[in-house]
């Protein structure tokens, strides 16, 4: 700050400092008090102090022009320009205890010669805590009541998303980890069968030169299970009447419990006959049964190996949007952190189209990815709660320049204008009371701005809301 030096700091009088809005109230002990402690400062243009600095001093603007900015996406966003008598900034607050009220919430500059009434913030602050001090009291109790309110429903809000999506993981857990146990419990009978079935052919009636060629016609089996293509319930029907008329016109009994079994594994009438050819008509039923229980039992181990597989996939999900095991602040890839969300979600998204446009070339970052997670969940909560689970939910990403940018849209009804500036307010909400806190966006808006620098706007008409979540891709160089 260029400040032109004077060897003697020059006062106020009592009349001059009442033509300030700021202290027309002031009694005239008061004002000589403040005529005594306060002094003029004139100030060339330029920066004066910059948002995020200890705050030292409180700001009365005399003469001349001011700006004032805070910044937003790494870049400098003007929020007042005035040449008003009497405006003040600076450190203001700093009567407050807290030591996060001791830093400038913002940047000034002067943009032509200037002068101010300056008075040191322990100054300041020792005359609100003297001179008014139950208005002190309760702008203190008003500010640290909303805090600790804001932080208290801000960590209910987080606890029932994790709530509901832990129900949601539960119920999608419980689905696989059902077929697997059912699948199993399957496979043992097929399995104790197919031994009974093995005590049966090898009781000595059976030439090893046909055991070679029942257990190759298995392993052939097997094979066309796994390449079995996926068919149509008609066409599916048609194979097994096909199979029950050969298998009843070749007297295999129990055609009717085999035919589906074979049919589902891909097997069909000129196959068995290649198995008849081999076997011959003697052992023809043994056979049978013998396939039947192989293709049988490898289809109950693909039934739980794709059981097991979703299972580690949902854990897989669960791990990476908790972040349960990892550091919290670190590179992550947006579009695995998006993945794992849509995964938790899912049990949500019942009757929603999703649509993912993701941008592949977006680099990783580095973000606080747990809280990220919370963003999008938070946001894509809103939107299927707005299409009444019908619509469609789309999630791009792009790179815009030096940033990420990931936009969630919705089909719903839209947010009306009226209330679209309003939504990133705590406690605003439009749910009905004791359905919404009202605090989702607006911890989404402190985590993508306040923590990681980013912005978070919305742009909304019927049938088409987008909310765009803007990432710086390195929040260093900002």
């Amino acid at each position: 700050m260029a400040v032109s030096e004077t060897a003697e700091p020059q006062r106020l009088t009592i009349d001059e400092l009442r033509t300030l809005f700021l202290f027309e109230s002031l009694d005239d002990e008061q004002l000589g008090w403040l005529a005594r402690e306060g002094y003029v400062v004139a100030v060339d243009e330029g920066l004066v102090f910059s948002e995020g600095e200890p705050a030292t001093c409180c700001y009365v603007l005399l003469s001349g022009e001011l700006r004032l900015c805070k910044l937003s996406h790494g870049e400098e966003v003007e929020i007042n320009r005035t040449t008003q008598r009497g405006v003040y900034a600076g450190a203001f607050n700093a009567f407050f205890g807290a030591d996060d009220r001791k830093a400038y919430t913002a940047t000034m500059r002067v943009i032509e010669p200037s002068e101010f009434f300056v008075v040191d913030a322990k100054t300041m602050a020792i005359m609100m805590n003297t001179w008014f001090p139950m208005a002190v009291h309760l702008i203190e109790g008003f500010v640290m009541g909303m805090r600790r309110t804001n932080e208290t429903m801000g960590e209910r809000e987080r606890l029932l998303a994790l709530g509901s999506l832990s129900a949601g993981l539960t119920h999608e857990l419980n689905n696989p980890a059902a077929a697997a146990v059912r699948a199993v419990s399957t496979l043992r009978q097929r399995v104790a069968g197919m031994r009974s079935k093995l005590a049966m052919l090898a009781d000595g009636t059976l030439d090893a030169t046909k055991l070679h060629t029942i257990v190759e016609l298995q392993e052939a089996a097997v094979e066309r299970v796994a390449k079995s293509p996926e068919r149509s319930p008609m066409e599916l029907s048609d194979a097994e009447d096909k199979l029950f008329e050969w298998l009843d016109d070749n007297d295999v009994a129990g055609g009717w419990d085999v035919a589906p079994v074979l049919a589902a594994g891909g097997l069909d009438v000129p196959w068995m006959e290649e198995v008849l050819t081999a076997v011959g008509p003697e052992y023809l039923e043994g056979a049978v049964r013998w396939l039947t229980y192989t293709i049988d039992t490898e289809s109950l181990m693909n039934e739980i190996d794709d059981s097991v597989t979703r299972i580690s996939t949902l854990v897989g999900a669960a791990r990476q949007y908790s972040q349960i095991d990892r550091a919290p602040y670190q590179t992550v890839d947006l579009h695995d952190l998006l993945k794992s969300t849509l995964v938790m979600m899912s049990g949500k998204l019942l009757g929603i189209r999703v649509v993912k446009d993701f941008d592949t070339t977006l680099p990783p970052i580095p973000a606080y990815a747990a809280e990220l997670n919370q963003v999008w969940t938070n946001i894509i909560d809103n939107a299927v709660s707005a299409m009444a689970g019908s619509g469609t939910l789309t999630i791009k990403t792009k790179r815009d320049g030096e940033n990420a940018v990931i936009e969630i849209g919705d089909t719903g009804p839209g947010i009306p204008p009226e209330i679209r500036n309003r939504i990133f307010e705590p406690f605003f909400t439009t749910k009905p009371i004791g359905e919404g806190t009202g605090l989702g966006l607006d911890i989404s808006w402190r985590i993508v701005v306040k923590k990681h620098h980013g912005d978070l706007r919305v742009e909304s008409s019927p049938g088409d809301t987008r909310f765009k979540i803007v990432l710086p891709l390195d929040p260093e160089s900002d």
